[in-house]
Formats: structure tokens, C-alpha cells, sequence
């Protein structure tokens, strides 16, 4: 079993018909608990009704609260959510303010950040100086061969070039989609090689990566180590929505890599879990014994 950490927003995605409980890194581990390890959500909500209806949820999902902070003085946040006929999410979210824009640095995170075997962060929480320090010191505290994922997830226009460029120094993995590629690209001042594997060599090497991996949706993923390629074509599947999916391919990811998998079957695993999530409804259905076999 590994302790794994989500590091970043927790909040309420709201749906015309109703709430679900939101964020990439509490449904990140959320699904690290899935297959079978210890997945911690590191956040903030608000001392409110909705930040009180979030830890009773994470608790109901059997994730620990001991690091979701409560700030008496900021709004848990929220992001309105609609989905398109084709299953694909739209976001709108909260102004800059909500309490997981202020994830305080403790004595007890760095504890944490010292024990964790692996991180997992995007660029959403650092669009507020107080969160990016703390995810800059998480990291910066953690063993040095502890596996750190940053899960780009572009929202909006809460990333720039700095956030991207710090972030990608600071992992050792980087996940992002094909829509996202050109546009960290160009951030970067990288030009692009005009070929999709090519430009997941080019992060990789520049930024001295151990592994890129880039989601291309319904047509599967690329996975690129420093000696290896694994190319995966997708599966077909009656999507319901995609709310979760990536968070859900990231935790198989980042288990398989913590059990030294080889990168044929983390691909070939994380896929597979996308997909079955992408056919539920949520972005924390609860798995079968069916699924869990075929991806643990």
C-alpha cells in the first residue's frame, strides 16, 4: 500500500440537476483509495454549509480529512459544470477568493510531504500566491525519489507560463491532453514538431522528465519514458460524462508506476479505468470487483 497525496482545489461541481463533489485532487484520491492504497486530499473549504457537506462526503467516500483545512474566512469553492452531448465537461469557476486559494504551509503538511510516496498536483491551485507556495514546499519536502505527477488540467485563464514552467521543473511525470500540448507549447516558448509523440520527447528532454504522458480522449494516450514508448488506441465506450475520468487514468497511473509496473500495462490499466469511469455518472462511481481486477 502507498500513501499517496491530491494537493489543490476540493469543491462542488455544480450540475442543472444537482451537486457532486468536485476537484481534481480529491478525485484523484479518491481513486488511489479504489486500488487499494492510502489516497489524502489536501485542500480547503470553508467554515459553511457547503465545506461541511464536502467533509462529510469525503468521509462517506472513505477519505481521511485530517489535511483539508478550514478557513473562517473564505467561501468554499464551486465551479458550475455543464456537459455536452458528446459527454465532454464545460467549467465555469468561482472568482479567485474560495478557500482552497489559500492552502496554508503547516508543520503537519511538511510531516507529510516527508512520509508521502507520491503527489499529485495541477495548475488550478496555483492561481493564488498562498496555494502555489504550499505546493512548491510540499513538493520540496518530499523524498527524493517519491513520485511527483503534475496533472496539468488547464481551467479558464488561471495558468501562465511560470506557473507551467516551475511546475514541470518541480515533477517528474507530467499528464496533459492533446488539446493541451500546443497551447503549453507555446507558453513555453517551445516550437512544436508538429508530431505528437515528438513534442512529449521535447518536454521530456527538456525538462529532464522521467515520464510524459499525454490523453488523446476516445483515441487513448502516448506514455514516454526515457526508454520506452507505449502507445495505447483506446477503448470504446457509451460515455455518460468525462467528469473524473482523467482524474481516475492519473491514480491508476500513479499506482502502477509506484509498483514499477511496466509501461505497457500502466497504459493499457489506466485506459481501461478512464474509459469505465467516462461510462458512469460522476467522477467517483463505485468500482466493481470486474474493474479492479482488470486494472490493479
Amino acid at each position: 500500500m502507498f500513501k499517496v497525496v491530491g494537493l489543490g482545489e476540493v469543491l462542488w461541481d455544480l450540475f442543472p440537476e444537482g451537486k457532486l463533489l468536485g476537484g481534481a485532487p480529491a478525485n484523484f484520491a479518491y481513486h488511489i483509495n479504489v486500488l487499494g492504497n492510502q489516497g489524502l486530499a489536501v485542500s480547503s473549504v470553508g467554515s459553511d454549509e457547503l465545506g461541511r457537506e464536502i467533509l462529510d462526503t469525503l468521509q462517506d467516500l472513505g477519505v481521511a480529512i485530517d489535511y483539508i483545512q478550514l478557513n473562517r474566512k473564505a467561501a468554499t469553492g464551486t465551479v458550475m459544470v455543464t456537459v455536452t452531448a458528446a459527454g465532454e465537461p464545460r467549467f465555469s469557476i468561482c472568482p479567485v477568493g474560495a478557500a482552497w486559494d489559500h492552502i496554508a504551509w503547516t508543520e503537519k503538511l511538511e510531516q507529510l510531504a516527508a512520509e508521502t510516496d507520491g503527489l499529485c498536483f495541477g495548475s488550478l491551485a496555483q492561481r493564488t500566491p498562498e496555494s502555489r507556495e504550499t505546493i512548491r514546499r510540499f513538493i520540496r519536502s518530499m523524498a527524493d525519489h517519491a513520485l511527483r505527477i503534475f496533472d496539468v488540467n488547464l481551467r479558464q485563464s488561471y495558468y501562465n507560463s511560470s506557473i507551467l514552467s516551475e511546475s514541470l521543473e518541480l515533477c517528474s511525470v507530467v499528464k496533459l491532453n492533446n488539446q493541451e500540448l500546443p497551447l503549453v507549447l507555446g507558453l513555453l516558448g517551445c516550437k512544436s514538431m508538429e508530431d505528437e509523440e515528438d513534442d512529449c520527447r521535447l518536454l521530456l528532454e527538456t525538462f529532464g522528465l522521467d515520464l510524459v504522458c499525454l490523453t488523446r480522449g476516445a483515441e487513448g494516450s502516448i506514455m514516454l519514458s526515457r526508454t520506452e514508448v507505449a502507445v495505447h488506441s483506446g477503448l470504446k465506450v457509451d460515455v455518460r460524462d468525462t467528469v473524473g475520468a482523467g482524474d481516475g487514468f492519473t491514480a491508476v497511473l500513479a499506482h502502477h508506476l509506484l509498483k514499477k509496473s511496466s509501461l505497457t500495462r500502466v497504459s493499457e490499466a489506466a485506459n481501461r479505468y478512464g474509459a469505465w469511469i467516462a461510462g458512469c455518472a460522476g467522477a467517483t462511481p463505485e468500482a466493481n470487483s470486474a474493474i479492479l481486477k482488470e486494472v490493479v
